[in-house]
């Protein structure tokens, strides 16, 4: 039997593509392996989203090329720049664009050079491949859609991917049960924009209906929402968010800014959003809001961003990143004037940053003395037990360091009591 190994770069979506050609691997009598040195043969799913994320990438297949292995690259590098890596890198066996993965077999068996990259992608999930995990673990994600129809200045996803396609919600619903026969608590739900899910083939938001259908899997403990659109938090998404036990009361919704001038400069909606915060406490009692923010964008001056240090004091959001713009060639801001330098980038980070540490510190803080429902992850080297209240995502978010007697297996849910907080994490008995 045919051995490849698979190195996957980039976000939970990208996760799931690598999944996905694992899953044509296995179904095609390919052994599958995560160990580069097991075989000759190396897929390397690349990420292109920002400029480190590249080097990453390119980092890897570099490495690979030197062991003498014969790589083939896939992903968003290879989208974006396929005659590129080619010509810098001539070792490379193969490049594969994000929506040509399908074809992976008859790439891998070619013996000449293939370059299989769809210059106008449409990403359709091909529904008729069963992903193999690459962890298997409490949590598993579900891509509901992928393509982004919104044009946000930074952003190249769109010019990578094509624009937004959903699943239909009864091949989402099939692949939630078969995870949760193979052992999966919590079920993490991704797209561009999940709030946008449905349109394009139901002519409506269909995420309150796919929530309610998830919610009545048996054996499913948590369901969580990733990547929300500001103007798609519609009452209706809310109020069902709050009322289904299984969806966990967490709402990530990025929000790259606060004055509207630099969300004007963004291609995103430009309104002031205070009332939608204070919506969403509102309507679903005791939630998390995690956001995240761009500082640095081309044009954002001083009066920008104090406006947007104020707004993260007054909303003490319960989870936050900041990123620093990263200029990438084919996004609309990439030839924008009035660059913000790097240094001054980089302090605005920090400061930022360091606003929300103390809002963390003592959001944590008051937490201890209370018990909560915790999703078991794993043990640590040490033989504590790490876990995640339903506040936190995996990889993202804090953790609960709990020490306990009581032998604890990944995926259950325990009751625990929260007897310190740091920044970020906290720690628990059993």
């Amino acid at each position: 039997m045919k051995k490849i190994a698979l190195v996957s770069h980039g976000c939970a979506k990208n996760l799931v593509d690598s999944e996905l050609i694992l899953g044509i691997l296995a179904q095609n009598g390919y052994e599958v392996t995560l160990n580069e040195d097991e075989t000759d043969t190396v897929i390397v799913n690349t990420c292109s989203f920002i400029c480190d994320a590249e080097r990453e990438s390119i980092r890897s297949i570099l490495e690979l090329v030197d062991k003498g292995k014969r790589v083939i690259v896939t992903g968003c590098l290879s989208q974006k720049h396929p005659e590129e890596l080619k010509k810098e890198i001539p070792e490379i066996s193969a490049v594969v664009g994000t929506t040509d993965f399908t074809k992976i077999v008859d790439i891998i068996e070619s013996k000449t050079y293939v370059c299989e990259v769809n210059r106008n992608p449409e990403y359709i999930y091909p529904e008729n491949i069963e992903r193999q995990q690459i962890t298997m673990g409490a949590s598993s994600y579900i891509k509901i859609a992928d393509g982004c129809n919104y044009r946000c200045g930074y952003c190249i996803i769109p010019y990578l991917r094509g624009n937004y396609h959903s699943r239909k919600i009864e091949n989402i619903v099939e692949e939630a049960k078969k995870l949760v026969q193979k052992g999966v608590t919590e079920i993490i739900l991704v797209a561009q924009d999940t709030t946008s899910y449905g349109i394009d083939i139901y002519k409506k938001p269909m995420l309150p209906k796919l929530l309610e259908e998830l919610n009545a899997i048996e054996g499913l403990g948590w369901i969580r929402v990733m990547y929300a659109y500001p103007t798609m938090m519609s009452d209706e998404l809310l109020d069902t968010i709050a009322k289904l036990d299984k969806v966990v009361k967490y709402v990530d919704i990025p929000l790259q800014h606060s004055h509207p001038e630099v969300l004007k400069m963004m291609n995103r909606p430009a309104f002031d959003y205070r009332p939608m915060i204070e919506n969403i406490r509102q309507r679903i009692p005791g939630v998390s809001i995690r956001t995240a923010f761009i500082v640095g964008y081309p044009g954002e001056n001083e009066e920008h961003f104090e406006h947007l240090c104020q707004f993260v004091r007054d909303m003490k959001f319960d989870r936050m990143g900041v990123f620093t713009y990263s200029r990438e060639k084919g996004t609309p801001s990439y030839n924008m004037p009035n660059r913000v330098n790097a240094k001054t980038a980089k302090a605005r980070y920090k400061k930022l940053m360091e606003i929300q540490q103390g809002i963390s510190s003592a959001r944590n803080k008051s937490f201890v003395g209370k018990t909560l429902p915790c999703i078991i992850e794993c043990y640590s080297d040490d033989g504590e037990v790490i876990a995640r209240t339903q506040y936190d995502a995996p990889e993202i978010d804090g953790i609960v360091n709990i020490k306990t007697d009581k032998h604890v297996i990944p995926g259950d849910i325990e009751m625990v009591k929260i007897t310190g907080s740091g920044e970020y994490d906290l720690f628990g008995e059993i």
